[in-house]
Parts: structure tokens; sequence; C-alpha cells
């Protein structure tokens, strides 16, 4: 995202020249956060997106689809990744843990990391990873909750009830009970999200 402007794609224009390396058919590039590019930046690599060389492939990641112009897209293919489910990390994390030699590895556990890293494979793995080395190879719900900050459930429902009661007062006390116990206001407010 930081080399955006027309000088750096000029430099990978010029390095399109040369050959894959030795034993690769092809030379990928990979443009991440390719919505970055200044208008000058795309209009510099547009001669080479219309005939790329031989065995040249371009791969655009970005978040932003919409600020890349349709002339690129209109000649791109294009992958769509959507979040990961609970269910699909659970069971990833259930054989990971069985690979590792974990031992112990409650489902309960699992489903609780997968719940908190949001369709996230990579963030489900660290935090599996974390939890594995800090508990010693006992991975529980207790200890995934005490390590990552849950919320007890009855807080959420108590604070639903005050939300449908419009009841500010309780509102304001439950959210200030919430916060002085050190929790992780991003993660609460993710559990209340997920709780609704």
């Amino acid at each position: 995202a930081s080399n955006n402007s027309v000088d750096n794609v000029r430099e990978l224009i010029d390095s399109l020249r040369s050959l894959p390396p030795p034993g690769s058919r092809y030379k990928i590039y990979i443009i991440d956060e390719v919505h970055m590019l200044s208008t000058a930046a795309f209009n510099a690599l547009w001669k080479s997106l219309e005939e790329p060389p031989p065995n040249t492939v371009f791969i655009f990641a970005t978040t932003e689809l919409h600020k890349v112009p349709e002339t690129v897209t209109s000649r791109c293919q294009q992958y769509v990744f959507v979040r990961l489910s609970v269910e699909t990390i659970a069971k990833a994390l259930a054989e990971i843990a069985e690979i590792e030699g974990v031992k112990k590895a409650e489902p309960e556990a699992l489903e609780f990391i997968a719940l908190k890293a949001q369709g996230g494979m990579r963030d489900a793995q660290s935090m599996l990873d974390r939890l594995i080395s800090f508990t010693e190879g006992q991975v529980t719900l207790e200890s995934a909750q005490k390590i990552f900050g849950a919320v007890d459930r009855t807080i959420l429902w108590q604070l639903s009830s005050a939300v449908f009661a419009r009841d500010t007062q309780s509102i304001f006390n439950i959210l200030d009970d919430v916060f002085s116990q050190s929790i992780d206001i991003r993660g609460f407010l993710n559990d209340f999200i997920a709780h609704w």
C-alpha cells in the first residue's frame, strides 16, 4: 500500500522484462491493497495489464473493490473471500490440536476461539497457539475465557433486557461494571453483537 506511486509502478514494469526464476513457469506479482494505487499509477500499469508479458501473472488484493477502476476490474478474474464459519474453524482447530499432541482440547474451548476469531483462520490459530503455551496444553473453555476476556452471558442478557426496556440508567450501570473489570471493550462489543 505504501508503494503506490507512478515511480513504484514503473519499477515494477521494468522488472516484467526479466524471465521467471529458474525452474518456475510463472512470475507472479502480488499487489496488496491495490485500491491505494493512484490514478497515474493505474494508468502506468494499464499497458502491462492489457498485454501482460508471457508467463506473468498479476494478483491484486483489495478490501475496497469499488475504488479500483472498472477498466482494471473488467480485465480480471475476481475471487471474493468470505469469513469462515465457526464450525469450520473449530473443526480445523481440533485437527491442529490433535496433530500437535495437545493434552486436552475441549470442543467448547475451540468453538469459543472460533467465535472470537470472527471468521479468520489465522487469528484462530494464533489464539490457539497462545492458549496452548499459557496453559501447558490444557485447552479448556475456562482458560480460553480467562485469557481472551470473555463476558459472562448473564451480563449480555441483562444488557439486552435493559435495551428493550429503554432503561438507560441500567445500561450505563451494566457497562460501568463491565469496563471496571478491565474487559476489552472491542471484545465485549463483539460478544454483544454476536449475542444479538
